[in-house]
């Protein structure tokens, strides 16, 4: 049974969908506003872990993941380039498929831009205003009421009492006019100031919405209530999330989400990511040092979701380095065609990683049995005790971890290695057997020169790019 700890009940449960076929998952995504970075995709690193553990245990899987092109900052930005919103927002959500793509995130079933869904939104509103839960504030904005919701605060175990900010997680002008100071907008009354030309028609007035109920409009319009899981970084736990569940629940009269689930902060050499430390960085920024969307993907999700992540240069080396171990076990094994009997390590470490998947995605657990399979397998294929069948189970196995992992170079390359190269290494083959030193070391030179490495295995010498 998959188990993952839910952040509202502070416990570690069995996931199982309402109706019994299909999880119903809601991802927080992106504010096209900028390019993503790498705490951002960090999040989205576990979301697909999950989602791939999800379908590994059995599960069919229903996800949608927003895509927030209405806020402060992508207004801001449409209005310092005096550019309609949409032509402001679209590069950086093409940018934001493309890195999807480069980090091998699976694509999910829906991608709702908050534009497309203000109807949907401007309903919730007028029903939250009927049911007494949202009022009109004296400039116009509409607000959601928090002491009319007695249990708001029971995801990040605030209380009521205690607040004594702004719960919109927004800046607002007008926090004089809402009856409490932790209420937060469902509305926005149009500014010309703030807003330029960007406003929706709506029975309350000239205006957008609100950050907060974009998300619940959308989930409940292509997913439904109750959604089985709700995925975000630690920090939308509140305001967003909580406020999520205050707006949905008193719209709806049933309960909104039953099981939350938080990825917790990435740093960056030990400190909070900044532009002003320098140490801010995208996937693009890492692309162009040369590392690889595998190897990016291997350090985000090579640590637990609930623990914080310290990402370092020296981290992503050791993630190169990983990754050339697996592949260098995966060539090994193809090369193996003698028969041989079989062990009994396969069927262990299977139960193993699985085992380890189940207990709240404990990644590291799982990265540890595929380790340790690959020191069993080298050892075996040292003493030459491999067999192929037991080679192409291995590889099998490996196939089936990466659906999960969705990292692992399993792929044949299909690069060609240089003409010239080759006849080096057949030079440098003939030079050994005649013990000619000199010519070999010459032409391992000339090899490495290349950017190619030469690795001897019991069917002979091969060459690799470095």
């Amino acid at each position: 049974m998959l188990k993952l700890y839910n952040t509202e009940t502070r416990l570690i449960e069995e996931v199982r969908p309402a109706d019994g076929r299909t999880i119903k998952m809601y991802t927080c995504g992106p504010t096209i506003y900028d390019f993503a970075h790498i705490g951002n995709f960090r999040t989205y690193v576990f979301e697909d872990l999950l989602r791939r553990a999800i379908q590994f245990f059995g599960f069919a899987i229903e996800q949608a993941m927003n895509i927030t092109d209405i806020d402060d900052k992508t207004i801001r930005g449409a209005i310092r380039q005096n550019i309609p919103l949409k032509q402001y927002t679209d590069p950086f959500k093409e940018a934001f498929f493309e890195d999807l793509g480069k980090l091998y995130i699976q694509k999910v079933e829906h991608y709702p831009e908050a534009t497309a869904y203000i109807p949907q939104m401007i309903q919730m509103i007028e029903t939250l205003m009927k049911k007494g839960y949202a009022y009109k504030s004296q400039n116009g904005s509409i607000y959601f009421s928090i002491r009319k919701f007695p249990k708001y605060g029971r995801l990040s175990h605030l209380k009521l009492s205690d607040l004594k900010e702004n719960a919109s997680g927004e800046n607002e002008a007008d926090e004089y006019e809402k009856d409490n100071i932790a209420d937060f907008v469902l509305w926005k009354i149009y500014d010309p100031a703030r807003d330029g030309q960007i406003y929706w028609e709506s029975p309350f007035g000239k205006g957008r919405p609100g950050w907060h109920i974009e998300c619940s409009a959308m989930s409940a319009s292509l997913l439904g209530e109750p959604i089985d899981i709700h995925c975000g970084g630690v920090d939308n736990m509140f305001p967003h999330h909580e406020n999520e569940i205050a707006q949905s629940e008193c719209c709806s009269g049933h309960l909104f989400v039953r099981h939350w689930i938080h990825v917790e902060h990435l740093l960056v050499d030990q400190k909070k990511m900044s532009k002003s430390l320098g140490n801010f960085y995208t996937l693009r920024d890492l692309l162009q040092r040369g590392y690889t969307g595998k190897e990016v993907r291997y350090l985000l999700l090579s640590t637990h979701y609930r623990t914080q992540l310290n990402f370092t240069f020296a981290g992503l080396d050791a993630a190169r380095s990983s990754l050339q171990r697996i592949e260098d076990l995966v060539l090994r094994l193809r090369s193996i065609s003698a028969d041989r009997p079989k062990t009994d390590g396969l069927k262990s470490a299977r139960i193993k990683f699985k085992e380890a998947l189940a207990d709240d995605l404990n990644i590291s657990a799982a990265l540890a049995v595929l380790f340790d399979l690959i020191r069993e397998l080298n050892t075996l294929c040292d003493r030459n005790q491999l067999g192929n069948l037991e080679a192409l189970e291995a590889l099998q196995l490996l196939s089936d971890w990466d659906r999960v992992l969705g990292v692992l170079p399993l792929e044949k390359k299909s690069e060609e290695i240089p003409l010239e190269l080759l006849q080096f290494l057949d030079r440098r083959e003939s030079a050994r057997r005649e013990k000619n030193w000199r010519l070999s070391d010459e032409m391992r030179d000339a090899i490495t020169a290349r950017g190619y490495v030469i690795e001897d295995t019991p069917q002979g010498a091969r060459l690799k790019k470095k």
